[in-house]
């Protein structure tokens, strides 16, 4: 007797079918010129903040301090994947990096609703060379995407998140309001 097939348990699932949606935004601005500004405008996380925080019994309020240094435009980047080095070896020419960029104190005030909102946070944004080498900025709509989960404290975070990816790109130098409406 197989042990394994004997033991298995069927296990509670739910699926729910949800829109998204993808902005696509033309920047006009050179590729390297725009990745300059926007990771000036969204810097790194430093990840030894929280250890250091941890470490000398901080609380939240100190969470909430250093996440407001760290981010001058509310957002930040946890993630940074280069792609065009891995395609350019396939012989692609479009520059392409994806970025995780969020805010973890902006992320708990959805997930103390619900855990499921990290699938969606951080944001996960891609800029790409175009034919003329200008940058586009590509991601889907974070409003829409955390209203799918169907709490509304939760939806409205996702509705300001929209505005602080409009303040960003305007801080990088794009109008995107019309996008987001």
């Amino acid at each position: 007797m197989n042990h394994r097939k004997a033991n298995r348990m069927a296990v509670g699932f739910h699926r729910e079918q949800h829109g998204m949606t993808r902005i696509d935004i033309d920047t006009g601005i050179a590729f390297g010129q725009f990745i300059a500004a926007f990771e000036k405008a969204a810097p790194p996380v430093d990840p030894t903040t929280l250890e250091r925080i941890v470490k000398s019994g901080g609380d939240w309020d100190d969470v909430r301090a250093a996440a407001a240094e760290n981010a001058p435009n509310d957002l930040m980047m946890y993630a940074k994947i280069d792609a065009s080095g891995f395609f350019g070896v396939a012989g692609h020419r479009t520059q392409a990096i994806e970025y995780l960029v969020g805010n973890h104190v902006i992320a708990e005030t959805m997930f103390r609703h619900d855990a499921k909102a990290m699938l969606y946070a951080p944001l996960r944004m891609l800029i790409y060379s175009d034919a003329d080498g200008d940058a586009v900025f590509t991601m889907d709509q974070p409003g829409p995407a955390f209203g799918s989960l169907g709490i509304a404290e939760v939806a409205a975070v996702g509705k300001d998140l929209d505005r602080k990816v409009v303040n960003l790109l305007r801080v990088v130098g794009v109008d995107a309001g019309q996008a987001f409406g």
